[in-house]
């Protein structure tokens, strides 16, 4: 399937009849001096969102989505292929401000490259294309960091504690220097250490009962 085809499907499901030509729309093809005329009274529906929960004011439980997350997406990514995100109704998965930028840029019904002008028209005055008032708030989840593209450590007042390697590692490093420092030194007197207790390597040693290595 198309995405411009998923998007229609999407808008005539949630318009039923009312995206079907009606009879006045054929009377306004036929008589095109009624057209101009009918052209600024364009009917705008009144729909349900079907992108957020919905309140039963009866039971006062919420009722989830008529569209999952993952369905919401894949509409959004269809619209976007199609040029047609004004057509959608806001959500978590697509904002006002998104949809509104999308109308200021002039997005249209754009079927394809190949598809030809009476296409495009004929897609523009279709009924599935109607505006529509999407009831229902739409909160947006504001995340921290999103806008300078860095989430993970927004509003943290300290990196993740990490493995112990990693927390040490600063510490160990600092040892590893000093000691490298004066090494030659240290080796210098290990090896007179041993040179001293041990001056005929041959002999059997003598047995020294407080002996301690210099480190």
């Amino acid at each position: 399937m198309s995405a411009l085809q998923a998007v229609k499907r999407f808008r005539i499901r949630e318009l039923g009849a009312t995206a079907l030509p009606s009879p006045a729309l054929a009377k306004t093809k036929s008589h095109p001096s009624s057209a101009s005329s009918s052209r600024n009274k364009v009917p705008v529906a009144s729909i349900e969102n079907p992108f957020i929960p919905k309140l039963n004011s009866k039971t006062g439980r919420w009722a989830p989505p008529k569209y999952s997350l993952r369905q919401q997406a894949l509409l959004v990514k269809k619209a976007r292929e199609s040029g047609t995100l004004t057509l959608l109704p806001p959500g978590p998965k697509i904002s006002v401000v998104e949809i509104a930028a999308a109308a200021a840029s002039g997005q249209a019904i754009v079927p394809g490259p190949s598809a030809s002008v009476k296409s495009q028209v004929q897609n523009a005055a279709a009924p599935w294309t109607r505006p529509i008032e999407w009831t229902g708030e739409v909160k947006e989840k504001k995340v921290l960091g999103a806008e300078v593209g860095n989430r993970l450590y927004a509003g943290k007042k300290r990196m993740f504690k990490g493995h112990k390697w990693q927390r040490t590692a600063e510490k160990r490093e600092k040892r590893r220097a000093l000691l490298m420092r004066s090494m030659p030194k240290r080796i210098k007197e290990f090896k007179q250490y041993y040179k001293r207790r041990r001056p005929h390597p041959l002999k059997p040693p003598r047995t020294a009962k407080n002996a301690k290595l210099p480190f």
